[in-house]
């Protein structure tokens, strides 16, 4: 059992010295948790199963960043108006991250204009994205959006938060949850007061393990390619109706494709093609972009949207579950370090409270 950078205390030493609270998981949402409480002083202790931050879920994001576009669901509307801001934020905290701010283009179906958007004609298409070889007749232009390098991203807060006091447990798969008590995890136990999940697609089971507790939580399958291609082909966040697709960084491209629940391993590579086709054939000098990998995760789907706040009556466990869980880590982070540190309900999460069905 490691931790990067920082001596991880034996079990009886944790004994000795619990943290306020134990973070389980370090996708972007539980690196975010224990960023910010670590930047509040309050004592934290960060677990994750995979040897390195944003090994699930997280890293299969396509990290699209904006307040407005889609339709959030009734938690997350509180939440929106904070995300730009948020982000602005971490970039002055955290210099060595950085939002990719290109503004997004999307023409699937008919546009739905909300404040912050514009419809935009072929023209203005063709300046925003030169290369694209046939501009739609319009499409909706958001020019705040951007996109993040997700797995860059939870490193960042998670070396911040280390700087900032946190313990950093990697390897440590957990066990069982022991409310007011504890973590157990195949690497030790784990005392703290208040035991924060936030696992992602893995959050729901714990609760059922731990705590007979049923959350109603689904997962919903995504294919992501990470495609090689020249550098600036693609000038912002672009969403038509075959494939969503971004620059993560110069030279390589994030696009999605779409996939349907069993479809054959031979089924998913043709479709991983087809995306790649469509995009070559889409930009000029897309003959230039080449398939690095593909692969499906499987996204955590709370029906309500997000579930944020405590779990049990004891207000030992809490947990944090989303969809957009890139969008929202940032504001949802300070807003339970808030809640957290302060033991006082913040508003903006007032409608994003779990409801509990016990198993027995």
């Amino acid at each position: 059992m490691t931790s990067t950078g920082r001596e991880v205390p034996s079990n009886a030493a944790r004994q000795d010295a619990a943290s306020a609270v134990v973070v389980v998981g370090a996708g972007i949402v539980g690196a975010s948790v224990a960023y910010h409480l670590a930047r509040k002083s309050v004592p934290v202790t960060l677990l994750e199963q995979a040897p390195s931050p944003a090994a699930g879920v997280t890293g299969s994001s396509f990290a699209w960043i904006g307040d407005s576009g889609g339709d959030w669901p009734c938690g997350a509307q509180d939440l929106r108006p904070y995300v730009l801001a948020d982000y602005r934020r971490l970039e002055a905290e955290l210099p060595e991250f950085a939002v990719r701010w290109t503004g997004s283009l999307r023409w699937t179906g008919v546009p739905t204009m909300q404040q912050g958007q514009y419809l935009v004609g072929p023209d203005e298409i063709a300046v925003l994205e030169p290369h694209l070889r046939e501009p739609p007749h319009r499409a909706v232009h958001t020019p705040t959006d951007g996109g993040v390098d997700p797995v860059a991203m939870a490193g960042a807060l998670v070396r911040d938060a280390r700087a900032h006091g946190a313990q950093v447990v990697y390897g440590a798969s957990v066990t069982s949850i022991k409310p007011a008590t504890g973590v157990q995890t195949s690497a030790g136990f784990h005392p703290a007061t208040t035991v924060v999940l936030a696992a992602g697609a893995g959050t729901a089971a714990l609760a059922r393990s731990s705590l007979d507790l049923e959350l109603g939580v689904s997962t919903s399958p995504a294919c992501l390619l990470h495609i090689a291609a020249p550098p600036g082909l693609l000038k912002t966040i672009v969403a038509g109706p075959h494939f969503e697709a971004r620059e993560v960084r110069d030279g390589e491209l994030l696009a999605t494709m779409p996939y349907a629940v069993g479809q054959p391993d031979d089924a998913v590579a043709r479709e991983a093609l087809n995306t790649l086709h469509r995009l070559q054939s889409a930009f000029d000098n897309g003959s230039a972009c080449r398939l690095l990998s593909y692969h499906v995760c499987e996204r955590p789907m709370p029906p309500a949207g997000p579930i944020v706040g405590h779990l049990t009556p004891d207000r030992s466990v809490y947990i944090a579950v989303m969809h957009s869980a890139v969008a929202l880590a940032p504001t949802v982070g300070r807003l339970i370090a808030e809640e957290l540190a302060s033991d006082n309900p913040v508003g903006e999460l007032r409608r994003c409270r779990p409801t509990r069905t016990p198993l027995r």
